[in-house]
């Protein structure tokens, strides 16, 4: 059940930031200004029919969940409307590249994010102070690292996959 209720979770701030149904799609851009000032209720009747069901179970499922997770979900919303442009935009391309994962490799991802959520504060400061020192040390394995990711980001699911194993092969002895 906790499973799925993370799951839901992550439908549903997926939906929010993304401004759909959860589904990847390309970025939008801003609302005009106009489109800012209405309210809820006039965005949602302009919604196609899908889009509303998807809403309608979305609260469904947020309503289904113990309080203290609705209270996190709120708190988290309240914290997007306050981040600026810039942060947002940069979330909405971490939830794009992430529904571009395989589910394998999501799955990987959240059980990190719960390995990692899991640590003390201190381990957790330890392992980023780590890997802030290594970049500082190594500004050109920084540089490098990020262009990898570039280069990830814009390969296939095939091409990813023959990457995973020749690095596979690599490391075997």
């Amino acid at each position: 059940m906790k499973g799925r209720r993370n799951m839901a979770l992550a439908g549903l701030v997926a939906a929010l930031l993304v401004g759909g149904t959860g589904r990847a799609e390309e970025p939008r851009p801003e609302p005009p200004k106009q489109e800012q000032g209405r309210t809820a209720a006039e965005r949602f009747q302009q919604l196609s029919p899908e889009q509303k069901e998807a809403l309608r179970a979305k609260l469904r499922e947020l309503k289904a969940m113990p309080r203290e997770d609705q209270e996190r979900i709120k708190a988290n919303l309240e914290r997007w409307k306050q981040m600026p442009a810039e942060e947002r935009e940069r979330v909405r391309a971490n939830l794009r590249e992430f529904q571009r994962l395989s589910p394998e490799e999501r799955q990987q991802m959240r059980e990190r994010f719960r390995e990692f959520r899991g640590m003390s504060a201190e381990r957790k400061a330890e392992l980023r102070q780590r890997m802030r020192a290594y970049l500082r040390a190594h500004p050109e394995r920084r540089e490098q690292m990020m262009e990898n990711m570039r280069r990830w980001r814009q390969m296939s699911p095939e091409q990813r996959q023959q990457m995973r194993e020749r690095m596979r092969e690599r490391r075997r002895p």
